[in-house]
């Protein structure tokens, strides 16, 4: 890994050094430049889709002095351009005509990036040669250069009428016999392209007839094109770094193609390639750039995707926004580096514990309990998971002379979600490695169910004088584990801990759960989750009513289009992006998401005799928690909220009075066990704040 990433970064986001403004264009009256395929401070490539809006034809554009009016076709209301030859750093575009003028400074990135993101990530290896081309077959080969660009190219497919994907016959003039149609009754053709950008393979579809058609452009669109994107967000993690990918979040979903839609996705924006919220969001950012650039400026996107696809969705959203307009998610986290890796860091302590060091017997009832989770079998399975911790394991990507030894080679590629999020957390002088925000000091593993009288205070004692913690390496160790507080604080400032404070108030959010609590080898996709970033909605912005959830069972799996409640997501998500983006009065936004929201569009679940609607709130009577209870997680069960965004707990001393059942000997271990304190879950975490703003940058 890059070692050079230097701490200052940190430190300068953290003193408030944090956000780089737009450039407006210094305008005159009605004539106006706009960068239609992004910021204006963030072109990437060396090209930009530039918008003139101007009553008057006759207007003579330019590129740092250079004329490129020819580049410009009358629209609308204006001249619409895709300009090239912009070099990198400033450039300055200027349109005049009939007296007036006005110019707008672009910043342009090279292709590979990085934008924001911070210096990329080295080693990195570039699998274009193992990506596998969607219906056509074939790779893409061996890459142009070490930043695994691949020659831009263009492919067809159809869809049969025997519901399968067919390749386009080459050089065809006439349908296939067995071509489907859309619904709306078009040829299901679709035009695939695939490019680079972000070191990244970069793909988009879209419905296009080639027999009736000329090929698209941002000013000739194809008329069987809704104007919409979806784009794909793939799930993972494990695994997910020093790698460019092997395949996309999925441009090839026949339902969506079929309504019209057109998809968008990267290989960096599938998580188990690149578990890493800040690069996923540059390279959606660059994808949609590259998408506009050749199609045009869509009416609206929408982030589209589970597990893994989720935590990009809540964190692009909510950090990046404008990226997404709108976003459905399936089997959902808050995100990766607290809300999954603090349930399932916790479950290989508690496993661990139980396992080899519990001095006092458990009843596998008693294990269950202390975890929260509606099955036992979830615990063993979540305490594997946590190998995402651990900087020796999912090294795969990292060639094996490089990767980390704490003997042989100690200053090795560490592969973990923490070091992948260095240029966030800075490195810790001290020990050379990344600083991590990981902590259990004073949480009182069992505590409600110790309250509730399903364990005894013998066991509550032993597991929390046992439990332990993490070394730097993720090896079980005696101690708790102590968090940096600079990387605390620097996750809650930068939204690597998922604030529901930025740009998600700003967006409907449709959360659709296929229950897999009961899954007999314990599913990492708990339903709690959904109900984590409720919390923070509600925490954040005292409302929660941009969000609406969906919850059925586990027949489709886990996030497919074949579900009809998840094709009613989809087509909901729609009529509420419609009706929203038509609002042009100046009431809240918050209060135009609640209008614009379908009637048809209400929280509840599907049960053996159809949709019950009512709300999602773990209402222990309500039909929807007995079909599919929410459960708990250890924090929870040791009296953390819901929330789950407290990363370090603040302490107080134990009470008495807590402890009715404790023995004089109990209440003295324990103020042996806790010296410091316990946590005291009322109050805000230690080093806990708002999000210090969005658009946020690393380099």
């Amino acid at each position: 890994m890059l070692r050079s990433r230097p701490v200052r970064l940190l430190l300068a986001l953290l003193a408030g050094a944090l956000v780089v403004p737009l450039v407006p264009a210094a305008a005159s009256r009605d004539l106006k430049l706009e960068i239609l395929s992004g910021h204006p401070d963030k072109v990437t490539g060396g090209d930009a889709l530039v918008h003139v809006a101007s009553p008057d034809a006759h207007v003579q554009v330019s590129l740092n002095g250079r004329d490129v009016s020819s580049l410009f076709v009358a629209d609308g209301d204006g001249l619409t351009g895709l300009v090239g030859g912009l070099r990198l750093g400033t450039n300055v575009l200027r349109a005049a005509g009939n007296g007036r003028g006005t110019t707008l400074e672009v910043r342009n990135y090279p292709r590979e990036g990085p934008v924001f993101s911070g210096p990329h990530e080295q080693p990195f290896r570039c699998e274009t040669a193992q990506f596998t081309i969607p219906v056509i077959g074939g790779t893409l080969g061996a890459p142009l250069d070490e930043n695994c660009t691949i020659a831009p190219r263009v492919d067809y497919f159809y869809r049969t009428t025997a519901g399968r994907w067919a390749a386009w016959p080459a050089g065809t003039r006439s349908y296939p016999a067995d071509l489907a149609q859309t619904d709306d009754g078009d040829p299901f053709i679709v035009r695939m392209e695939t490019g680079s950008a972000n070191r990244a393979v970069v793909q988009t579809t879209m419905l296009h007839d080639p027999l009736r058609e000329a090929a698209p452009t941002p000013t000739r669109r194809s008329s069987s094109w809704n104007g919409r994107v979806i784009f794909t967000l793939g799930g993972g993690c494990a695994g997910g770094w020093y790698r460019s990918g092997t395949t996309t979040g999925g441009v090839t979903d026949a339902f969506l193609l079929g309504r019209g839609y057109a998809l968008l996705s990267s290989s960096l924006n599938v998580f188990g390639q690149n578990c890493n919220d800040l690069t996923a969001a540059e390279s959606a950012m660059m994808t949609k750039e590259l998408f506009v650039e050749h199609y045009g400026r869509p009416d609206f996107t929408v982030g589209f995707g589970c597990s893994g696809g989720s935590y990009q969705a809540h964190q692009i959203t909510d950090n990046y926004p404008g990226i997404f307009d709108g976003i459905l998610v399936g089997c959902s986290f808050p995100e990766v580096g607290f809300g999954t890796v603090s349930f399932i860091s916790d479950s290989r302590l508690l496993d661990s514990y139980f396992a080899s060091r519990a001095r006092v017997p458990w009843t596998q009832e008693q294990k269950r309990k202390v975890s929260g989770f509606q099955t036992y079998a979830t615990l063993p399975s979540m305490a594997l998971s946590a190998a995402r911790i651990d900087p020796r394991q999912n090294c795969g990507m990292a060639p094996v002379g490089l990767r980390y030894d704490p003997v042989t080679n100690p200053r090795g590629t560490r592969c973990d979600v923490f070091d992948h999020t260095i240029n966030v957390y800075g490195v810790d002088p001290s020990t050379g490695f990344v600083r991590r925000p990981l902590d259990n000091v004073g949480v009182q593993y069992g505590w409600k169910v110790l309250k509730s009288g399903a364990i005894t205070p013998a066991q509550f004692l032993d597991l929390n004088a046992s439990i332990g913690g993490f070394d730097a390496d993720a090896n079980l160790v005696p101690r708790r584990t102590v968090a940096d507080p600079l990387a605390v604080r620097a996750a809650y400032r930068t939204g690597r801990l998922t604030s529901g404070g930025g740009g998600l108030k700003d967006v409907p959010i449709i959360d659709y759960r296929a229950y897999y609590d009961t899954q007999s080898y314990g599913d990492i996709h708990v339903r709690y989750h959904t109900l984590s970033l409720r919390a923070r909605l509600l925490k954040a912005n005292g409302t929660a009513a941009n969000q609406v959830s969906l919850l059925e069972d586990a027949r489709y799996g886990l996030f497919s289009t074949a579900s009809p409640l998840l094709q009613h997501a989809v087509d909901s998500m729609d009529q509420w992006l419609t009706v929203l983006t038509a609002d042009e009065t100046a009431r809240p936004r918050i209060a135009k998401i609640i209008a614009a929201r379908p009637a048809t569009l209400v929280e509840g679940c599907r049960g053996p005799s159809g949709f019950v609607a009512q709300p999602l709130d773990r209402n222990p009577s309500s039909t929807c928690e007995k079909l599919y209870p929410s459960a708990s997680f250890p924090r929870e069960v040791a009296g953390a909220g819901i929330a789950a965004d407290i990363i370090k707990c603040k302490l107080r001393a134990p009470v008495r009075s807590d402890y009715p059942t404790f023995t004089d000997a109990d209440w003295h271990r324990l103020q042996t066990i806790f010296p410091t304190g316990v946590c005291d879950w009322s109050k805000p975490g230690i080093g806990q704040q708002p999000l210090a703003g969005t658009w946020l940058t690393f380099n």
